[in-house]
This record gives C-alpha cells, structure tokens and sequence, in this order.
C-alpha cells in the first residue's frame, strides 16, 4: 500500500498492485484496474517512486531480477 493525499488534502492508502494508469492533466489522475479513479496532489514521478518503494519493500523487485540474471542464452 502506499500513501497519497486527496486535494482535499486528507490522506488515502491505495494498493500499489492495482495502478494501472497514472495521469498528469495537469492534476494526477490515478487509476485502479477495478475503474475507480482518484485524483491525488503527488505528481507522477513522485508516485513512481512511493511504487518502485513499496515493490521493493515486498520483494517483488528482487525476484524479478534474480530471475533475468538467471536466464541465459
């Protein structure tokens, strides 16, 4: 989960796992794959960075990884 903030400025948690599209126009749109969107302050490359963070903190990142540097030609 990672934490953004509503315009309204009241915090959100959202699960990292079901972003599908993030959108500048000019305020950050994020949307879940269930449909729901949220518009939030943090602007997009501030959220790819709490998601890069919140994968890396559950490993996700790490497995991935391990598994390309195993795979070989």
């Amino acid at each position: 989960m990672i934490t953004v903030t509503r315009l309204n400025g009241s915090e959100l948690m959202i699960n990292a796992l079901l972003i599908e599209l993030i959108e500048e126009t000019p305020d950050t749109i994020v949307t879940l794959t269930t449909g729901k969107k949220v518009i939030v302050k943090e602007s997009a490359s501030e959220l790819k960075q709490l998601i890069q963070s919140y994968i890396r903190s559950i490993g996700v990142l790490a497995a991935t990884q391990k598994i390309e540097q195993t795979e070989g030609p």
